[in-house]
């Protein structure tokens, strides 16, 4: 049985400098925001909320250097401002200035595989695709 109209991620990946350099087997997305409430005097109940800032926590798992990026000596440990893309076939996600804020590995001999990377990102557009 094929479900259609449900939108699945066909490849997730970092990149950084406009190179692609790790592909990501899952992820898992939050966004949150701190909203406030608005009180007038003499009213019981707030008149209003007002929207603050956005945060987006991605946490990914199993990343999978690229040939080219271990070739250029990759290390996550030292990736700074770089972008998560999440392409489904309807459209592009793409989180941007990156940082990584906890990555857990399991180690295997001669694997070039980190477990899990925790993002925060400042950014995430969508575009139709």
């Amino acid at each position: 049985m094929t479900v259609t109209g449900f939108p699945t991620s066909s490849d997730i990946y970092l990149e950084v400098d406009g190179k692609k350099v790790a592909v990501v087997q899952s992820y898992a997305a939050k966004t949150s925001r701190s909203s406030r409430t608005v009180e007038a005097f003499g009213e019981d109940q707030p008149v209003a909320t007002i929207p603050g800032p956005r945060s987006h926590l991605v946490e990914l798992t199993r990343l999978y250097a690229t040939d080219e990026a271990v070739r250029d000596g990759i290390n996550f440990h030292d990736l700074e401002d770089f972008s998560l893309v999440i392409c489904k076939p309807d459209r592009k996600i793409i989180y941007s200035g990156c940082q990584w804020s906890a990555i857990g590995e399991n180690g295997t001999l001669g694997d070039m595989v980190v477990e899990k990377v925790t993002v925060v990102a400042a950014k995430r557009i969508e575009t139709k695709a």
